[in-house]
């Protein structure tokens, strides 16, 4: 039986584009484990953080969290431009991650005022 919140298309989003993510800093270059690490902190932070939060009973402490994940959404944004401009990321690559992050803080910005 899966959980209710592996239901929401926001929650299915955030696994993804942290599935990809993952994938792509697997190919950086050596000495820019840096960018990869926080990268990949920050996008798994989002679908964690929506997990953690719908376990919570209280609306005020569910809402807390949705705003914790949109703000890893926001911290993902400078890295992928730091990648970008290091040649990491093609620019339409990162522009498409950009567009997909912004899509999820919609969704995150939602569930907060549901």
């Amino acid at each position: 039986m899966p959980f209710m919140f592996e239901n929401l298309e926001v929650y299915k989003k955030a696994v993804d584009i942290a599935d990809e993510l993952s994938t792509l800093t697997e190919s950086f270059p050596k000495g820019n484990y840096y960018l990869s690490d926080q990268l990949n902190r920050a996008v798994l932070s989002i679908a964690a953080n929506i997990a953690e939060g719908n376990g919570k009973y209280h609306k005020a402490d569910r809402i807390n969290f949705f705003r914790i994940a949109r703000g890893s959404a926001f911290e993902c944004v400078p890295i992928l431009e730091l990648c970008k401009r290091k040649k990491l990321i093609a620019e339409e690559a990162a522009k498409a991650f950009k567009e997909r992050l912004d899509e999820i803080c919609k969704m995150l910005s939602g569930l907060m005022n549901y």
